[in-house]
């Protein structure tokens, strides 16, 4: 009965211990392991936004071919030219 109760103790213990460590990596909350094995706070997510759109007119500074900034554009042989 004795030996029974102490590997359920023990059993129990080392289940306690280890569901805590791995649930955030020992880190604790807001942080995670990095690649050398140090602590590192997580990061919000990162939001990319579409920079300027082809062939679209921005005042002030004129026509965005996809390379640079065109003051005047017209329509020739089925495309734009940017002059």
């Amino acid at each position: 009965m004795k030996k029974s109760f102490l590997i359920a103790c023990a059993a129990a213990a080392v289940l306690l211990a280890a569901s805590s460590a791995d649930a955030m990596q020992g880190c604790g909350g807001g942080f995670h392991r990095g690649p050398n094995g140090y602590c590192r706070p997580n990061r919000p997510a990162v939001v990319v936004v579409p920079g300027p759109a082809v062939g679209g007119y921005y005042h002030g500074r004129g026509y965005w071919d996809g390379r640079r900034y065109w003051g005047h554009r017209y329509y020739h042989g089925g495309g734009w030219r940017y002059r």
